[in-house]
C-alpha cells in the first residue's frame, strides 16, 4: 500500500501499488506534455523567424531578379534597334565605301611608291656615307703608317687605293643594281595604275550598261502593266517574289517554309507567310502582302489602304513580323528609299513596306536579327524557368506552411483535450479517494462496535439467551 497526501485539505490516504503507478504516470506525463509544450512554443517561434526570413530574403531575390530581367529586355530592344538602324546606314553607305576603297588603293599605291623611291635614295646616301666614310679611314691609316716606315706606307697606300677601286666598283655596281630596281618599280607601278584605271572603267561601263538594261527593263515592265489586268500583275508580283524565295531555299533558307495562306478561318487571309526555324524552334515568322495596280485602274489605291488587313492577319496567323511588298505609289520617294518601318506612322507594331527588289533582303535581314536575339531569348526564357521555379518553391513553401499549421492546430487540439481528460481523471480520483476515506470511516466505526461488542450485552433484556449462554458456560466448565 501506498500513502498520498492531499496537496488542499491534506488528508492522507492510502491506494494500491497499481492506482498508486496510475497516477504517478499521469503526473509525470503532464509534467512532459508541460515540457513539450514549451519546447513546441520554442521552436514555433523560431520556425516563424526563420519562414519570415526565408520570405524576405526571397521576395528581395525575386524583385532583384525581376528588375535585372526588365533591364536585359529594355537591352536588348535597344540592342535590336541600334542593329537595325546600323544595317540602314551600311545599306547606304555601300556605294560611298567602295569608291572611298578605290581611292584609297590609288592612293596607298602611290604611297608605296614614294615610300620606295625614298628607300632607294636612301640607300644610295648611305653607300655615298659609306664610301666617304672609308676613305676617311684609309686616309688616316695612311698618315699613321708614314711616321713608320716608307715601305709600309708604300704598302699601305697600295692596299687602300685597291680598296678604294674595290669599294668604287661595288658602289657603282649597287647604284646600277638601284637604278635598275628603281625603273622595274616604275614600271610596276605604271602598270598597277593603268590596270587600277582600265578596271575603273570597265566598272564605269559595267553600271552604265547595268543602268541601261534597267531603265530598259522599266520601260518594258510599264509596257506590260499597261497591257493586262490589274489581277494579273498582282499574280505575277506574287510569282516573282516566290521565284526569287526558291533561288535560294536550298542554301540558304533550308529549314524555312514559305508558301500561300490559305486559312480563311478568320474571315480574311494574307498573300505568303514565312517561317523559319533553329534546332526546330520558330526564330521569326513573316506575314507578306503583295500589291500593284496597273495604269489603266479607274481607283488608285495606297499602301495605307491595307495596313489594317495586313496587321490583322499578322495577328490572326500569329506572325511576328508584317511586311508589303508594294509598287503602289510609284511616284513616291518615301517608299522607293529603300525598306521602309511604317509602325510607328501608321500605329501597328513590326509593319514594313518596301520593293519587290527589297524582298530577299528583307527576309534575310529580319532572319539574321532573330538569330542574334536567340541567344537572349533563350537566357530569357532560362530566366523565366528560374522564375516558375522561385514561384513553385514560394508556392511550396505556403503549403508547408499551411500544412505544418493544420498539424500543429490538430496536435494542440488533442494536447487540450488529454489535459481534459487528465483533470477529469483527477477529479474521478479525487471522488474515488473521497469514497475511500468515508468506507475507512465506515469500517473504522464497524471495527469499534465489533470489538465494543461482547456476550454479556448480547443478552442484555433477553433472559433466554443469558440462559443458554449460562448453560453452555456451565457444560464446558464440568
Amino acid at each position: 500500500m501506498n500513502q498520498i497526501k492531499c496537496p488542499k485539505c491534506g488528508t492522507v490516504f492510502a491506494l494500491e501499488d497499481a492506482g498508486y503507478a496510475d497516477i504517478l504516470q499521469q503526473v509525470r506525463t503532464q509534467e512532459f506534455q508541460r515540457e513539450l509544450a514549451e519546447r513546441e512554443a520554442i521552436l514555433t517561434e523560431q520556425r516563424e523567424a526563420a519562414v519570415q526570413l526565408a520570405e524576405t530574403q526571397t521576395r528581395a531575390a525575386l524583385q532583384a531578379e525581376l528588375a535585372e530581367s526588365q533591364h536585359d529586355l529594355q537591352r536588348l530592344q535597344s540592342e535590336k534597334d541600334t542593329a537595325l538602324e546600323k544595317l540602314r546606314l551600311a545599306q547606304e553607305a555601300a556605294l560611298a565605301k567602295t569608291q572611298a576603297a578605290k581611292a584609297a588603293e590609288l592612293a596607298e599605291l602611290q604611297a608605296v611608291k614614294d615610300q620606295q623611291i625614298a628607300q632607294l635614295t636612301q640607300a644610295a646616301q648611305q653607300a655615298e656615307a659609306a664610301r666617304q666614310q672609308a676613305l676617311q679611314q684609309a686616309e688616316a691609316a695612311r698618315q699613321q703608317a708614314e711616321t713608320a716606315k716608307q715601305l709600309a706606307v708604300n704598302e699601305a697606300v697600295g692596299k687602300v687605293a685597291k680598296e678604294r677601286d674595290t669599294l668604287a666598283n661595288q658602289l657603282e655596281l649597287q647604284k646600277a643594281a638601284l637604278n635598275s630596281q628603281l625603273a622595274a618599280n616604275q614600271s610596276e607601278l605604271q602598270l598597277r595604275e593603268s590596270s587600277l584605271k582600265e578596271q575603273h572603267a570597265r566598272e564605269l561601263q559595267t553600271r552604265d550598261e547595268i543602268i541601261k538594261l534597267k531603265d530598259e527593263e522599266i520601260a518594258r515592265v510599264r509596257d506590260l502593266t499597261a497591257k493586262i489586268s490589274t489581277k494579273m500583275v498582282g499574280e505575277n508580283l506574287e510569282q516573282h517574289c516566290e521565284t526569287e524565295f526558291e533561288k535560294l531555299r536550298p542554301t540558304a533558307f533550308a529549314q524555312a517554309q514559305f508558301g500561300k495562306d490559305n486559312d480563311t478561318s478568320s474571315g480574311s487571309k494574307g498573300d505568303y507567310i514565312f517561317r523559319d526555324f533553329a534546332d526546330g524552334t520558330e526564330i521569326v515568322s513573316i506575314m507578306f502582302e503583295m500589291k500593284n495596280e496597273s495604269a489603266s485602274d479607274s481607283v488608285k489605291h495606297r499602301n495605307e489602304d491595307f495596313f489594317k488587313k495586313l496587321d490583322k492577319d499578322r495577328t490572326d496567323k500569329g506572325c511576328e513580323y508584317a511586311v508589303l511588298v508594294s509598287l503602289l505609289e510609284a511616284e513616291s520617294d518615301y517608299y522607293n528609299t529603300g525598306i521602309v518601318d511604317v509602325s510607328a506612322r501608321s500605329g501597328y507594331p513590326k509593319m514594313y513596306v518596301i520593293r519587290p527588289q527589297f524582298f530577299i533582303p528583307m527576309i534575310t535581314l529580319l532572319r539574321n536579327a532573330a538569330l542574334n536575339a536567340l541567344q537572349y531569348k533563350q537566357e530569357l526564357a532560362l530566366t523565366r524557368a528560374q522564375n516558375i521555379d522561385i514561384t513553385n518553391f514560394e508556392a511550396e513553401l505556403e503549403d508547408f506552411k499551411t500544412g505544418f499549421g493544420r498539424n500543429w492546430e490538430l496536435a494542440s487540439r488533442r494536447f487540450t483535450e488529454a489535459i481534459k481528460e487528465i483533470d477529469s481523471s483527477i477529479d474521478h480520483l479525487q471522488k474515488v479517494r473521497e469514497a475511500l476515506a468515508g468506507s475507512e470511516r465506515n469500517l473504522r466505526l464497524a471495527n469499534d462496535k465489533a470489538e465494543a461488542l461482547t456476550i454479556k450485552k448480547l443478552t442484555r433484556g433477553n433472559p433466554t439467551m443469558r440462559a443458554k449462554f449460562e448453560e453452555l458456560a456451565g457444560g464446558d466448565e464440568a
